[in-house]
């Protein structure tokens, strides 16, 4: 699973990086608040990270956060959109939620399946 995991991290990292500094009009449109999209993309890069990666989940926790602040200064440079500190926040909590779960499911899994 773990071998599955790092590369399905990147691809999801990359896919929210075009997202977000790609103009708003190709933006997927799912009907949820842009907040609760933003917050569950990152908690899932959060969390798929920590399963690819489990020994290493605190330089997850960074690059998440890194990440999310990151993309939410180079949406200065599209046009087309706007960076705020709300929007980071946001982003910065749903990551860390991830990493949260994502720790919490490798200790339970170590711990509840034989090997």
């Amino acid at each position: 699973m773990r071998m599955a995991a790092r590369p399905l991290a990147w691809l999801l990292l990359l896919g929210i990086l075009l997202v977000t500094v790609l103009p708003i009009e190709w933006r997927p449109v799912t009907g949820e608040p842009a907040n609760l999209e933003r917050l569950v993309a990152f908690a899932l890069v959060g969390f798929v990270f920590v399963v690819g990666y489990p020994r290493h989940w605190w330089l997850v926790l960074g690059l998440v956060i890194a990440v999310a602040l990151g993309f939410e200064l180079a949406q200065l440079l599209a046009p087309s959109r706007h960076a705020t500190l709300k929007d980071a926040v946001v982003k910065v909590a749903g990551g860390s939620l991830g990493v949260t779960a994502g720790v919490a499911a490798n200790f339970l899994f170590t711990r509840l399946v034989p090997r």
